[in-house]
């Protein structure tokens, strides 16, 4: 439950404070499974059942990842009804969309639709337009966006500021493919009814995003492939000997699809417009690492390490997309108004004391795809709940960090 994961985290003490959202795809999995299908009512049921008690737990609302199963089988009016329980407190749907590139229009338009038929607010997550062929969609997306407004939606969004998103390497093949869960899909890969079919699509996803260079292995999960991790996909397979495709089945294969992968296909000149728009907040979209110890596994995306000292160094400072005043509002007292924390975001008296000291003519991130696990420059301390986390780049040994529930 909701609940007994709050208690858990609290009492490993965290280094930093956590506010969680109900994820709609884990709802599906524990009541549906895996399979391709419409829930049944009691089914139904259930699941909007286990989103009104994490929303009574304290959850700051509900999240979807519709490009990954089981959340891909999921259709508007299931998303519709799970969540017309955020609508009282006024808590938003946060949706990683059934698609960012070829067919983002449409994916923006069924977003705005499970919003307006929940009477919800919406948050789309880390919006972008992914493959060179779509940057030109930016304005209708934006467009888009503004329209659900003036008709009275609360829609708002995310960007994280980097080229490269970060996924599994299963994100390559079509979802229909994944249907029923790892062991169906590797079955698939093999099958010569469907392999053909699999690969075609495959191969565009692939070239959609500018080739197998633009795909860099992430993490695996079996120590016999260690050394992919890291290497972009073209490269990896060249000193294989191997076809980049076929090379990626092996991969899978081996690692039952647990891999990770990152894919090079945004443009900064979106980043740019998309963290300047007035209905944007910044986010990671990553995971939490440590330069040591044993969350350095794999190679993972930079943006773990990276994501705001990058925004105040490179969009702030270089690229000056954005103002100073404006990046740390939509860092702190926009992402905290956005899920009701009422005493966080902003320094003031009788707020918590969560503060940054960071010098801004100097902060930079210099975690890279090459070489993640490297901290940022130019901050001097980190306050959690009054408490010193970080200072001269030395941590306590025991975090300050609390779950956080709206107010």
């Amino acid at each position: 439950s909701f609940t007994a994961w709050a208690s858990a985290l609290e009492a490993a003490r965290p280094a930093v404070n956590v506010a969680a959202m109900i994820g709609l795809g884990s709802v599906r999995g524990a009541v549906v499974g895996d399979d391709d299908r419409k829930a049944t009512a009691d089914e139904l049921q259930r699941m909007v059942r286990m989103v009104e008690q994490a929303i009574t737990a304290g959850a700051c609302g509900a999240s979807t990842g519709l490009e990954y199963t089981p959340g891909a089988f999921a259709t508007p009016a299931e998303l519709i009804a799970l969540c017309r329980p955020l609508a009282a407190k006024r808590l938003p749907y946060a949706t990683h969309m059934r698609n960012e590139d070829d067919r983002v229009l449409d994916s923006i338009d069924e977003s705005i639709a499970v919003a307006r038929g929940a009477g919800c607010a919406l948050q789309i997550s880390h919006l972008k337009m992914q493959g060179t062929r779509n940057w030109p969609k930016l304005d209708t997306a934006l467009a888009r966006i503004a329209t659900a407004r003036a008709a009275g939606i609360d829609v708002q969004f995310d960007v994280y500021p980097y080229e490269a998103y970060s996924t599994g390497l299963t994100n390559l093949f079509p979802v229909w493919s994944r249907d029923g869960g790892t062991a169906a899909f590797l079955a698939r890969l093999q099958d010569p009814t469907v392999a053909p079919r699999i690969r075609a699509e495959a191969l565009a996803k692939v070239e959609l995003i500018g080739g197998w260079e633009n795909v860099q292995v992430s993490r695996v999960a079996d120590a016999i492939d260690r050394d992919a991790e890291g290497k972009r996909m073209g490269t990896y397979a060249a000193a294989k000997g191997m076809d980049p495709y076929l090379a990626a089945i092996g991969l899978l294969e081996r690692n039952r699809a647990d891999v990770g992968m990152l894919g090079f296909a945004m443009s900064e000149d979106t980043i740019d417009r998309l963290l300047a728009h007035e209905f944007s907040m910044v986010c990671s979209d990553g995971g939490a690492f440590a330069i040591d110890g044993p969350t350095r596994r794999g190679s993972p995306h930079p943006r773990g390490a990276g994501t705001f000292p990058r925004v105040l160094g490179r969009f702030v400072r270089e690229r000056k997309a954005l103002s100073l005043a404006s990046a740390i509002r939509k860092m702190t007292a926009v992402p905290a108004a956005r899920v009701h924390l009422a005493d966080r975001g902003v320094l003031a008296a009788g707020m918590a004391g969560d503060v940054v000291v960071f010098d801004a003519a100097r902060v930079a991130d210099t975690a890279t795809f090459a070489n993640p696990f490297q901290y940022p420059l130019g901050i001097a301390a980190v306050v959690v709940n009054g408490a010193i986390a970080v200072r001269d780049g030395q941590r306590p040994s025991a975090g300050a960090g609390r779950v956080l529930r709206p107010a």
